[in-house]
């Protein structure tokens, strides 16, 4: 393993700092604490720092030896609204929220590559370090998008990083294409006559029409789209009456919906109205859908994959990157950024064992032996792709 002797003498702080944000962890758009410490660093460090984009992100803007391309490497730093069950040192002291999905260790190891290559600056061009809140759920990457990033950044390549308890610590994954799902939500009420339960034939049930739905929604992906398209149709909600010998008036059925491919996204929206309409048409019942886009899928393009590879392979050997795994169907709002310029999202393995709790357990913490794993990588990344021209 290929990591600088720099990188290797801070694991100790770096750890450090990571344990610190976990006993402190803020949610969304409230990385209040984070963001300052984060700022505060980076300004030690010789950073061109920017503070409020989307409200409590940061940006570390470094500049090489001479002109050149523009990266984007992203941290997310928000925590989830659970509560920790670790007997740790460091567990959250702010009851019912805790670092479940290693934002902590996402943000020190930007933060550990931000100080090495503000100390070295051994690249042509410039490495904006973005601290971004809030990809839990909120869309942080969206806001930030949305309040003029690439506007405010020239940047021509996009990069992003997640770690992943079921690689072992030491191995990355790596993928050209998609990598992971979007995620859409819909809402669906069906609204019929009510009455007695005895006297079924005086009502127009919604009951029956939504559980008639609920297993015809199945059909989306068995019979409507190819075996070769990923995707998930899920309800996971249904809220009818309030007693057992009347039958309701309406009832409502949640769920989400996830797939690879836009297309495949709109087969879907498009056929859940139809199946809808049609089952509400057979029972007599009125029906009414909400469908909620949320985030994009994640789609590597082919060349910053390849990169990304490349880089890993000098830190941790070729063997130990992962090409071919299969996309998850998780989501992640590193695919705004994606969706306007090139780029790689990709998975540092952080595993200790093969049972250990994974992510969004109350029982997570994140592996900090990976620290200076990743912050090498994120230093290897730069000064390959932005390498000086005599180099």
């Amino acid at each position: 393993m290929k990591i600088p002797t720099q990188i290797s003498e801070w694991a100790p702080e770096l750890t450090a700092w990571r344990q610190d944000i976990h006993a402190h962890p803020e949610t969304a758009f409230e990385e209040v604490r984070t963001a300052a410490f984060v700022a505060e660093q980076l300004k030690v460090f010789g950073c061109d720092v920017h503070e409020g984009l989307a409200h409590t992100g940061v940006v570390g803007t470094i500049h090489g030896q001479e002109p050149g391309p523009s990266l984007l490497l992203r941290a997310d730093m928000d925590a989830l609204n659970m509560t920790e069950e670790n007997a740790i040192p460091h567990r959250s002291t702010h009851e019912g929220k805790m670092h479940a999905c290693g934002h902590d260790g996402h943000t020190i190891m930007l933060l550990g590559a931000a100080r090495y290559l503000a100390n070295h600056r051994n690249f042509a061009g410039t490495v904006h370090c973005v601290f971004q809140p809030a990809e839990e759920g909120a869309g942080g990457a969206r806001v930030m998008v949305e309040e003029g990033f690439f506007d405010q950044f020239e940047v021509d390549e996009v990069y992003g990083a997640h770690n992943w308890p079921a690689l072992p610590a030491g191995q990355f994954a790596i993928m050209e294409g998609p990598m992971m799902a979007c995620a859409d939500r819909f809402e669906i009420r069906l609204t019929g006559r009510g009455g007695h339960a005895a006297m079924p034939h005086q009502t127009k049930d919604p009951v029956i029409a939504a559980a008639q739905l609920v297993t015809a929604l199945q059909s989306i992906t068995s019979r409507t789209l190819e075996p070769q398209s990923p995707a998930v149709v899920s309800v996971t909600q249904m809220t009818a009456g309030e007693t057992f010998n009347v039958i309701p008036n309406h009832v409502d059925l949640c769920g989400t919906t996830r797939c690879l491919n836009p297309e495949v996204r709109d087969q879907i929206e498009a056929q859940m109205k139809t199946i809808m309409e049609g089952i509400g048409h057979a029972f007599g019942v009125q029906t009414h859908l909400e469908y909620h886009r949320g985030y994009p899928a994640t789609i590597n393009t082919g060349k910053e994959a390849e990169a990304a590879a490349q880089a890993a392979a000098d830190v941790v050997g070729c063997e130990n990157v992962h090409r071919n795994l299969a996309p998850t169907m998780g989501a992640e709002d590193f695919s705004y950024f994606l969706q306007h310029r090139p780029g790689c999202y990709l998975w540092i393995g952080s595993g200790r064992s093969n049972n250990e709790p994974g992510l969004h357990h109350p029982q997570f913490d994140f592996n900090d032996t990976v620290l200076p794993i990743g912050a090498a990588f994120w230093v290897r990344l730069v000064e390959n792709r932005l390498s000086p021209p005599n180099r």
